[in-house]
């Protein structure tokens, strides 16, 4: 897209805001402190390559052929619209299509396996954000919809909404935490407030990216806007920790080699204990007993809700790519507690006997 000029415009800013990123997380030390391995240097650039020199061309040039194809008529539909409606129009669908999109991938087993690969990452970074399978890339309906809207004679709106989405999604995936700062002092507090309630900032979106919710403040099964926060808010799936974690990735974490978090399910790993390798499934670990374990007064536990956790009756992250979600609590004092392991409790995460009805 051709903007003030210069031929390319949108693609040059895209590059250009990757190249900033880099340059801070680099001179911030973050480059030569990284534990990153080979293997995730393949599978961040690799993606980024195929996703920005082929999928997304690929995508826009089958749409503009089946568009011109069937419903030609309609290739100036947006081509009077204002930029002041174009834009939010071509934004607003294209982030709600994203956070459906993304909830899915961790609610449902195979889209969790195509986008597992983003979460195994153990540090953010501004490239992490390319890291997904392939196919995940393929079946995005936002990539399709950036599609339309240019066929549609929308491609100005695009152009700029994909460099303003650039910016939030590189900087809330990137080391560089801006918004750490304000949320210290009470000078900045309201301004980030308000922001982190219309855009994603890195302090919510790292949030995503945490291990586990016994930190009290990561939220891997929520927190799932891509450009806006609106919709986690309007969903019921946001929060708001102001923190950042101190672990990020995957309870369970086998590392395989890049090929098939990459390229699944063309390619499946070797290590029979990954989610991606042939025939593997969650076995179920719940019982018709509830279990008596000491608990240690103010300290956070996450109760297994989906009965395949490894370690019952707490979460060892077996939960993802389903719609259970374990149970966050804190324990109010020293002692044994009795806890559900049947996972049909109406009192979660304590047993109130309804194991009975199972025997």
């Amino acid at each position: 897209m051709e903007l003030f000029g210069i031929k390319d415009f949108d693609s040059i800013l895209v590059l250009g805001i990757l190249i900033f990123f880099a340059l801070i997380e680099t001179i911030s030390g973050h480059l030569k402190n990284s534990k990153r391995k080979g293997n995730d240097w393949i599978q961040e650039a690799g993606s980024f390559f195929l996703l920005s020199g082929f999928i997304k061309p690929a995508t826009i040039l089958t749409v503009i052929f089946l568009g011109n194809t069937l419903f030609a008529n309609t290739t100036h539909f947006l081509s009077s619209w204002s930029i002041l409606l174009s834009l939010p129009f071509y934004l607003l669908i294209d982030d709600l299509l994203q956070y459906w999109y993304h909830r899915s991938a961790h609610e449902y087993t195979f889209l969790w396996k195509l986008h597992r690969p983003h979460h195994q990452a153990e540090e953010m970074g501004y490239f992490v954000s390319y890291r997904n399978a392939v196919l995940y890339y393929l079946l995005m309906p936002n990539i399709w919809w950036m599609g339309i809207c240019t066929f549609l004679g929308g491609g100005l709106a695009v152009a700029i909404g994909l460099i303003l989405k650039q910016i939030v999604i590189i900087s809330s995936h990137s080391t560089v935490k801006w918004d750490a700062g304000m949320y210290q002092h009470n000078f900045f507090k309201p301004f980030v407030y308000l922001l982190e309630r219309v855009i994603i900032t890195p302090a919510f979106h790292h949030g995503h990216h945490g291990k586990s919710q016994v930190d009290g403040i990561s939220e891997p099964n929520g927190n799932y806007g891509n450009m806006f926060s609106i919709w986690d808010q309007l969903f019921g799936t946001a929060k708001f920790a102001h923190k950042f974690p101190k672990e990020y990735g995957l309870p369970i974490n086998p590392k395989e080699n890049w090929q098939a978090p990459m390229l699944y399910p063309l390619v499946h790993a070797k290590e029979n204990n990954s989610e991606l390798s042939k025939g593997f499934k969650h076995e179920v670990t719940s019982s018709n007993d509830a279990i008596i374990i000491e608990l240690e007064k103010g300290k956070n536990y996450l109760w297994c809700a989906c009965g395949k956790s490894k370690c019952q009756p707490f979460c060892d992250g077996s939960h993802h790519g389903s719609k259970f979600k374990p149970v966050l609590f804190e324990a109010k004092r020293n002692g044994k507690v009795k806890l559900c392991n049947c996972k049909i409790t109406k009192n979660p995460p304590f047993c109130d006997n309804s194991h009975e009805a199972l025997k």
